[in-house]
């Protein structure tokens, strides 16, 4: 499977993953031309190649084109006394007309021409960022306001980095385990220490854990907080990985002992036989929503939609949710690379406001398909092997009902019969 692996030792932001990408590949040109249909104006886009601490790669800066607003974007090149605004949100007591609210940004998107694959994640990593500054500020998100510098820069960030792994194919995003250090920042709320406050929520929201290292040194922004908790489906270290390519995005600062880059590799995740024990494995996704105000025949005709559509499988769960509610836990079993259709219609179809997924190891029988003779007809059986032996016979349903149609008799009837039938069949194996 196409994987894009993610390598943050030394931390992540929004220009420092769109340079890894474009070290490795991504058409620089496609990206312009594609930011330039969103109709922001009053930037610059600073691509250029660069070296820190003997690594080359990619520098990636969004500058403003007004007077007295120069602004080269990036988070990692300061001291870590730096003063920035946590992902461009704006100090609420300077709500001024150079500042979009997360409402603003989302209709932007919404109205944009990009594809709904690309709107859909860049307004979720723009909902997590406004989520996680809201609860700090006690605003409701739509309020939450990105002043100018930090609008333009979250929006070339977060939109730019969809459009580019729209353009590789969507691969898989998997990452290392996420890395922030220590020390204060300041801004425009004060002087607070590292992680901030935004970065923490993100990750915290989306259940990804984060650990700390004795650099002094903002490493993990809130940007680079949200696409690893948008885009991300596991952390952990590399597994099975045949890297192609390799890519450097640039931070703006020279770490003692540590390159300040973000190593992006690209390459296929091999899915084998288990070499200790005889069965197959493979990964697939597990996406989930709680639900407490959906219909039931909403959730009936959402289970036959997910089916049809190609899910490994679908239920749903009787949960208690909080104030003490009756609720739905609905869950789809899918291939990795259909997650996306499926977390879409998810949203769509029902009431919930989000999904949560995650990505999980599956071991598997080595299977068959065999087809016996019964009285009513020839019925087909699934095989399992451990070591070479059979060890489960399972007649077919679907084979079974057809075979039980055209008898007309019941298809417990049927299915004893082809249960015997391949008892007979494991005899003479």
């Amino acid at each position: 499977m196409k994987t894009l692996y993610l390598d943050i030792f030394s931390g992540i932001s929004g220009d420092m993953f769109l340079g890894a990408l474009l070290d490795l590949g991504l058409d620089e040109e496609h990206l312009r031309q594609q930011l330039d249909l969103l109709g922001v104006e009053n930037y610059r886009l600073h691509v250029h190649r660069d070296v820190r601490s003997s690594v080359e790669g990619v520098k990636f800066d969004v500058i403003l084109k007004n007077p007295g607003h120069s602004h080269s974007h990036d988070h990692h090149g300061h001291s870590h006394t730096h003063s920035h605004s946590h992902g461009g949100i704006e100090d609420h007591g300077h709500d001024d007309e150079h500042s979009r609210n997360y409402a603003q940004i989302r209709e932007l998107i919404q109205t944009s021409p990009y594809s709904d694959w690309v709107k859909e994640r860049s307004i979720s990593m723009f909902h997590r960022i406004a989520v996680a500054e809201g609860q700090v500020h006690g605003q409701a998100p739509e309020d939450v306001h990105f002043h100018e510098v930090g609008a333009v820069d979250s929006i070339v960030d977060i939109i730019g980095a969809c459009i580019a792994l729209e353009a590789m194919g969507k691969p898989q995003v998997l990452a290392a385990p996420v890395v922030e250090g220590t020390g204060f920042v300041h801004c425009a709320h004060g002087k607070f220490p590292v992680p901030t406050m935004a970065t923490l929520s993100i990750l915290g929201e989306a259940g990804v854990s984060l650990t700390q290292c004795d650099l002094p040194y903002e490493l993990v922004t809130p940007t680079g907080a949200a696409l690893l908790a948008e885009l991300v489906t596991s952390f952990g270290p590399m597994k099975d990985l045949v890297a192609q390519k390799v890519g450097y995005g640039l931070g703006g600062r020279d770490i003692p002992g540590r390159p300040n880059v973000l190593r992006a590799i690209l390459g296929e995740v091999k899915s084998h036989p288990d070499s200790v024990n005889d069965w197959e494995t493979d990964t697939v996704m597990l996406i989930e929503t709680n639900l407490d105000d959906c219909h039931p025949e909403i959730l009936g005709h959402l289970v036959d939609q997910v089916l049809t559509n190609g899910a490994l499988d679908v239920f749903h769960t009787p949960i208690q949710m909080k104030k003490n509610r009756p609720g739905v836990l609905f869950s789809v079993l899918c291939q990795p690379e259909d997650a996306d259709k499926f977390r879409a219609m998810m949203l769509k179809e029902t009431t919930a406001f989000g999904v949560r997924s995650v990505s999980m190891d599956r071991r598997k029988l080595k299977r068959e398909i065999e087809s016996v003779e019964t009285e009513f007809g020839t019925i087909e059986i699934k095989k399992g092997f451990w070591s070479g032996k059979t060890i489960h016979l399972v007649p077919e349903y679907e084979s079974c009902r057809l075979a039980a149609q055209k008898s007309n008799v019941s298809l417990k009837v049927v299915y004893e019969a082809a249960q015997q039938a391949a008892i007979r069949l494991k005899d003479n194996d």
